[in-house]
């Protein structure tokens, strides 16, 4: 599905200073399979998303999604940011049927698929109503809902819980799984969380500091579906360990 093959990227801040973001980075990603990128603030994950969706170029090596080259942005993609840029003007269905209309599709054929999407995420009965009627974590819901509207086969998802409260990050994340299992996605998925990387991944990619490079990929061997008490499990703990020390041992390798 995704595949990266010695990719750099660099570029110039607007002090004209060089950034050195990313560094020989090369990652497979197979259909249907969800990943989760983790590591220190600034390793280069979000502009990993950045260069999978074609947004920026790579400074070296290339990029494919389906076996095509990604040499721009592409319509076979969903992006679900930390915060979930809703339009205060419109309501919660016109919010989802807003990425129909921006690849130039008639909005009012996929009224019913909007509603399906909006029953699968709780938000049934809530069509008419406007973002700042929602909670945060209600108003992330629509903007997975967006994201999902086109069937995009690639989720990319830049810590779209990061600015939730901790209850309401932990709903957000068994939602997640839970569509996920109905709709089968590839998705990948930034955040500085551990646990909450490790649960919902197949595999949990861990980066080093800038230039960010992928320290190891992690194999996660828990089952599915997965629930909040997986965290008790002792293999959750031996995965999350393992991430703990990947990431702390290179930060004092730095210092």
């Amino acid at each position: 599905m995704i595949r990266l093959e010695g990719v750099e990227k660099t570029y110039r801040t607007r002090r004209g200073d060089l950034v050195h973001a990313l560094a020989e980075t090369s990652l497979t990603v197979g259909a249907n399979e969800f990943v989760t990128l983790v590591g220190p603030s600034g390793c280069g994950k979000s502009t990993l998303l950045k260069l999978v969706a074609g947004l920026v170029p790579p400074t070296r090596g290339r990029i494919h999604v389906r076996d095509q080259p990604v040499e721009e942005p592409f319509p076979d993609v969903g992006f679900v940011f930390q915060q979930p840029v809703l339009l205060p003007w419109r309501t919660v269905m016109d919010n989802v049927l807003f990425s129909i209309e921006m690849l130039g599709l008639e909005p009012r054929q996929y009224r019913k698929p909007a509603g399906d999407l909006l029953e699968l995420t709780g938000l049934a009965g809530f069509e008419t109503k406007y973002p700042r009627e929602l909670s945060g974590g209600m108003q992330q819901r629509v903007a997975i809902c967006r994201a999902l509207l086109p069937d995009p086969s690639l989720l990319l998802m830049d810590e779209p819980f990061g600015a939730l409260d901790a209850m309401t990050r932990e709903e957000m994340s068994l939602e997640l799984l839970r569509i996920w299992e109905e709709r089968r996605k590839t998705i990948l998925f930034v955040t500085h969380s551990i646990p909450e990387a490790i649960l919902l991944a197949d595999r949990v990619v861990v980066m080093s500091s800038r230039p960010g490079r992928i320290a190891r990929v992690i194999t996660v061997n828990l089952p599915r579906p997965r629930t909040m008490d997986l965290e008790f499990d002792p293999r959750f703990k031996a995965h999350s360990d393992e991430v703990r020390g990947l990431i702390f041992s290179r930060r004092k390798e730095r210092t």
